[in-house]
C-alpha cells in the first residue's frame, strides 16, 4: 500500500481507503463486514471513511465494533454530517446543532474520542456558510475533529469556504469527496482545478462506477443477483449508467485491463489514482476477496498510451458537465 498527502496537510492517507457507505448495516451481514474490514487492514488499508446517514447510523456502529481493538493511532477515520438522522427539524443540514450533536453521536457510534477528518455531506444553502464553519473550527480546536473537508460541493461553493475561512481565521478544508471515476469525470474542468490551487485533495467515492466498471453488467441482461445495481439504497446511483450503449464500451475496456495483468476492478481504481490530485479512492466490498483485489491498483502506473486508449472507448458515454454536482435547493 502506498500512502499519500491529504491536501496540503500532513495527515498520510492509504491510496486506497474503505468505505461502507451501501454495505455496513444494510447490504452486508455484520460478520461478513467485520470480515472485508480485517481483509483492508490486512493489505495496509489505514483509512476508512463512513457518515452518520449510511444504514440510518448503523454502518458507524457496525465500523467502530469492526475497528474496535486495532491501535487507534494507526487509522485514520472519516465520517460526515447533513441528511437527515432523525425526523426532527434540526436532525439534518450543517447547523451548530446538528453538527454539534452528530459529532457527538459519530463519536459514539464509532467508539472513538476523535474522528481524522470530519466533511460536510452536502452543500447546506439553508445555513450561513459562516456558522458552519465556525463549528468546525470550534470542533477542531475542542481535539474531537483533526481536520475538516466537504463532500459534492462545486468549485465555487468551496472557493466561498476557503475565503469566509481565511478571513476569519478558521481552520482551512483540506479535502473534497466527489464521485470520480472513468465513466464520471464531473471534477475535472473545476473542482480540481481549484483544488490544486488551494491545497485540496480528492478523496473520491464510485471509482468503479457503483461496480460497472468490473464488467460484471452485460449489454442486454438483467443486473446479476445480490449486485448492487439490485440494492433500493444505491440502485438509483448506479441506473444511469446501465444502459447497452455505456455497458458495451465497458466490455472494450477487458482486453486493456487483460494486457496490463490487471483486473477491471484494478483498472478502474488505477485510473483514478493517475490523477495527482487524488489522494484516495474509496472502496466498498461485500466480500474480502473484492476488497484483496481492489488494493492491487495501489502503485500501478497507466502510461499516457493506456489513458487514450481508455479515452477512445469511453469518450462519448463519459460524463463531465460541472453542473452535475448538486446539493439540495433545501434541507431534505
Amino acid at each position: 500500500m502506498e500512502f499519500r498527502h491529504l491536501g496540503r496537510s500532513g495527515l498520510m492517507v492509504s491510496e486506497i481507503s474503505y468505505g461502507n457507505w451501501i454495505t455496513h448495516g444494510s447490504q452486508v451481514e455484520e460478520d461478513a463486514a467485520k470480515e472485508c474490514v480485517r481483509a483492508a487492514l490486512d493489505e495496509g488499508i489505514t483509512t476508512f471513511d463512513t457518515a452518520d446517514v449510511y444504514a440510518g447510523t448503523k454502518a458507524e456502529e457496525v465500523l467502530g465494533r469492526a475497528l474496535k481493538g486495532v491501535r487507534r493511532e494507526s487509522l485514520e477515520i472519516f465520517t460526515k454530517v447533513y441528511w437527515p438522522t432523525g425526523a426532527g427539524p434540526n436532525d439534518r443540514g450543517l447547523s451548530r446543532k446538528h453538527i454539534t450533536e452528530s459529532i457527538h453521536g459519530s463519536l459514539r457510534r464509532l467508539q472513538t474520542d476523535y474522528v481524522d477528518l470530519y466533511q460536510a455531506h452536502r452543500f447546506d444553502v439553508e445555513t450561513p456558510l459562516e456558522e458552519t464553519l465556525k463549528t468546525f473550527d470550534d470542533l477542531v480546536r475542542q481535539g474531537k475533529v483533526l481536520y475538516v473537508g466537504v463532500s459534492e460541493w462545486t468549485a465555487d461553493q468551496i472557493a466561498q469556504a476557503l475565503k469566509i475561512a481565511d478571513e476569519m481565521g478558521f481552520d482551512r478544508l483540506v479535502s473534497n469527496q466527489p464521485q470520480y471515476s472513468m465513466l464520471w469525470r464531473v471534477i475535472e474542468s473545476e473542482v480540481v482545478p481549484l483544488s490544486e490551487k488551494e491545497g485540496l485533495s480528492q478523496v473520491v467515492w464510485s471509482p468503479i462506477a457503483q461496480g460497472v466498471l468490473t464488467g460484471k453488467y452485460l449489454p442486454g441482461q438483467p443486473p446479476p443477483a445480490g449486485s448492487r445495481a439490485t440494492d433500493p439504497s444505491g440502485g438509483n446511483f448506479i441506473s444511469r449508467m446501465l444502459n447497452d450503449d455505456v455497458l458495451t464500451r465497458v466490455q472494450e475496456l477487458k482486453p486493456i485491463a487483460g494486457d496490463l495483468g490487471l483486473s477491471m476492478a484494478q483498472l478502474a481504481v488505477a485510473w483514478v489514482l493517475q490523477n495527482p490530485n487524488v489522494a484516495s479512492a474509496i472502496i466498498g466490498a461485500t466480500k474480502p476477496e473484492q476488497v484483496r483485489d481492489n488494493v492491487k491498483a495501489s502503485g500501478v502506473k497507466l502510461d499516457a498510451e493506456v489513458l487514450k486508449k481508455i479515452d477512445d472507448v469511453l469518450g462519448p458515454v463519459v460524463e463531465r458537465d460541472p453542473a452535475k454536482t448538486v446539493s439540495p435547493e433545501k434541507r431534505p
